[in-house]
């Protein structure tokens, strides 16, 4: 079970905090996890910013969305004061800032990463929950508050003896009237050197999102938003989307989230360190093609409540992939959709998505 931390204040900003890089290495991931817990207990992150338009105008562009919603058109003018923002597109605020000498030999924020040699970032998975979705949004111009804190940190070890770190950190974001949104994610820290299959394997063993409790990853100058029936042996027949990502946008989605990891558009780095074939599709970025999918399709009049959602195999630049739902259920007050990401007929991301 992971270790969690009490935190005795959310609201002072503190400036930074990192596992110092001048410790001794560690020897095994317990004992990173132990530096870990040691230097963020009781430690929180406070940050301010607002909203800003033309970061909002620049995201859907790089979506290929000139149209934010329906009645929206930001083609050739940024949002103005008060237009919500869609789920999930709060990613591209609040982005670390650092130096280049602060950040990872891979190019990532190092802010909750485990020591070395447990320096090697994904994104495994989380949860986002809207607490009162009607009343508390994010929207253009807003000052708002985000709140970070380390959850836990569970050392993990494979089959094969290979060790990692499983990291929970959780985002709060406040506006004027409360609570907007909950931003829980669980990320690995694993030991530099390529991965293989069995990673994912292990990984995706134990980063299973569960429904109802705070847990912590086209080319887009030709990005498809045709839509057909999945006709099969299911009961009920299904949108599906098919996307595509380009170098070009993954370039784009990463200047807009701040985002240095070299998986995402170094081609020698992500090939020759990481053992990738192509430059990776963001985790991020195909949680907001579900989130923009089920907006697109299934949102109507509801409100959305939370997604979780966890990585399961990862995607490349020039990759045709889709979205489609697999199932989706009625209850008393909410639907549930179940929303996958698969390429072939490998699932490559997987999501449940609740509304009410």
């Amino acid at each position: 079970m992971a270790s969690s931390l009490p935190l005795r204040s959310l609201r002072p900003t503190l400036v930074r905090w990192r596992v110092s890089s001048r410790r001794p290495a560690s020897t095994s991931a317990a004992d990173a996890t132990k530096q870990m817990l040691d230097a963020f207990e009781g430690k929180g992150i406070t940050k301010t910013q607002v909203l800003d338009g033309p970061q909002l105008q620049k995201l859907s562009l790089t979506l290929n969305r000139p149209q934010l919603h329906r009645s929206l058109d930001v083609s050739s003018q940024a949002p103005p004061a008060g237009t919500p923002l869609p789920p999930g597109y709060h990613l591209v605020y609040f982005s670390p800032a650092s130096v280049e000498s602060e950040l990872g030999t891979d190019g990532t924020d190092r802010t909750f990463n485990a020591p070395a040699p447990f320096s090697r970032r994904m994104w495994a998975g989380g949860r986002m929950y809207w607490p009162k979705p009607r009343l508390c949004k994010l929207k253009v111009g807003d000052e708002v508050e985000e709140r970070t804190r380390l959850v836990g940190a569970t050392p993990k070890k494979a089959r094969d003896g290979s060790e990692m770190v499983l990291v929970d950190v959780e985002k709060e974001f406040w506006v004027d009237n409360g609570l907007a949104l909950v931003d829980q994610r669980e990320g690995s820290s694993s030991q530099e050197g390529a991965i293989d299959g069995s990673f994912y394997t292990f990984l995706h063993k134990r980063c299973a999102p569960k429904r109802r409790r705070f847990v912590y990853p086209l080319e887009t100058t030709q990005i498809y938003l045709e839509l057909k029936l999945r006709r099969n042996d299911k009961p009920a027949e299904y949108p599906e989307r098919k996307l595509s990502w380009s170098p070009v946008a993954l370039f784009r989605f990463s200047a807009l989230t701040f985002n240095a990891h070299l998986i995402h558009y170094n081609e020698t780095a992500t090939r020759e360190t990481e053992g990738h074939p192509n430059v990776v599709v963001h985790g991020p970025l195909n949680l907001i093609n579900i989130l923009d999918y089920w907006r697109d399709m299934y949102s109507g009049e509801k409100q959305l409540r939370e997604i979780s959602y966890r990585a399961m195999s990862p995607l490349y630049a020039g990759d045709e992939y889709l979205i489609r739902t697999d199932y989706s259920r009625d209850f008393d007050d909410e639907q549930t959709w179940d929303i996958v990401v698969e390429k072939e007929g490998v699932t490559c991301m997987k999501a449940e998505i609740v509304a009410a």
